[in-house]
């Protein structure tokens, strides 16, 4: 073997990326040391700090020193709210032993891919889509196939996924709502999928990051399907639901053989997930009251400001029926969605994320989050209206 050959690292990793969104926030930062004020629609966390009960439960484990290993696919008691949190809230029909707690929705959704692709297995995935999606697939050797979401719209959900059917098709990714569209898949799309999933024998993994962010109609798990249960992983995570970004918290539900080979994959990347946090997290099912539901009222309030704001301004923004983000175009500016986020920023002051970033279909897009301060949309609406005005 040569010296040369000797230092390269995997093959897995050679298509895999770092964030934009990182280059991006790096920029911010060093604009703000400079003493410029930045009007921020970059970032992808819950404007709430997390609610006090749950914090008071991690510190009360410390207190009681629940600090030695937990059993490696989580604590029971946290295991067993989940389980029937899962059956009444999302009408999964998971059993205790079919879940796993795991650090954080990103863990539950590498853990997924680990456990069921192999190398040279294609993955039909809705674009625009989530960054680290495509990354974690490249991470087992799996090859991503883009389906473009509007397309499907438009077209019909079985007609555009048949056309990138392969035989090499192993599962399609899904996410509703998305992340960065805030697209929300109807009760119809769904089952159009699991009819498409069922009838040529793929599996599916449920990325249902955004479950409690959904404004017009009630969250749907593709699992609650009938007999989807058997060929889905479901993902759930606490950032969202319960402003717990930070504290790394998430569970996976699925069935066998696939749940063994995802305790797997856990226990042989992290050996589970920090025993205090995990009784912060019972806490927060089990304690948090009408917390979510005044939350979706103030997300609410804050995407019909941005959004009716935009589009007052000519761009064109669909409203988002989830998550919290907003999606306009740009194409009329005639600049690449890079290089429109970065005269924005450098010119006006305003960080966002180019659509780019999240897959060629997002070109010519920007995503703002409207995870904001009310205060900050105003003001950054603002400062938008005085660049727009700026160009005409």
């Amino acid at each position: 073997m040569s010296a040369t050959l000797s230092f390269c690292v995997s093959d897995r990793f050679s298509d895999v990326g770092f964030s934009e969104i990182v280059v991006i926030r790096n920029k911010i930062l060093a604009l703000k040391k400079e003493g410029h004020q930045i009007f921020q629609f970059e970032g992808g966390e819950p404007f709430p700090n997390t609610p006090q009960v749950i914090k008071d439960a991690c510190l009360q484990a410390l207190v009681e020193n629940k600090t030695r290993y937990a059993p490696s696919s989580g604590i029971p008691e946290l295991i067993s709210v989940l389980t029937d949190k899962l059956n009444k809230k999302n009408h999964i029909p998971a059993e205790p032993n079919h879940l796993i707690v795991v650090a954080g929705g990103m863990h539950g959704l590498f853990a997924a891919f680990q456990a069921i692709l192999n190398p040279g297995e294609e993955v039909l995935l809705f674009s625009p889509y989530w960054t680290p999606t495509k990354d974690l697939i490249s991470m087992t050797g799996g090859k991503t196939v883009l389906v473009n979401t509007l397309k499907a719209h438009k077209e019909g959900i079985t007609n555009t996924l048949k056309a990138y059917l392969t035989p090499q098709t192993r599962l399609l990714c899904l996410s509703s709502p998305q992340n960065p569209t805030g697209i929300v898949f109807s009760r119809e799309e769904m089952l159009e999928i699991a009819n498409f999933v069922k009838t040529h024998n793929l599996l599916v993994i449920s990325d249902e990051a955004y479950e409690d962010l959904v404004y017009d109609q009630a969250h749907i798990s593709i699992a609650s399907f009938p007999d989807m249960y058997r060929r889905t992983i479901s993902c759930f995570t606490f950032s969202k639901s319960y402003a717990m970004t930070g504290w790394r918290l998430g569970y996976v539900a699925a069935p066998e053989p696939f749940i063994t080979a995802i305790k797997q994959s856990v226990l042989y990347s992290t050996n589970g997930v920090s025993t205090p946090t995990q009784w912060a997290g019972l806490a927060a099912v089990t304690q948090v009251t009408d917390f979510i539901e005044e939350n979706l009222a103030e997300y609410r309030r804050r995407r019909d400001l941005l959004v009716n704001g935009l589009n007052e301004l000519g761009f064109d923004c669909p409203m988002p029926g989830g998550a919290f983000y907003a999606f306009p175009s740009i194409k009329k500016f005639g600049k690449t969605s890079k290089e429109f986020a970065a005269t924005l920023l450098a010119e006006a002051k305003i960080a966002t994320v180019p659509g780019s970033v999240f897959g060629p279909e997002g070109e010519g897009h920007l995503r703002f989050s409207y995870s904001v301060a009310v205060e900050t949309i105003s003001s950054g609406l603002a400062a938008l209206k005085d660049f727009c005005e700026k160009r005409i």
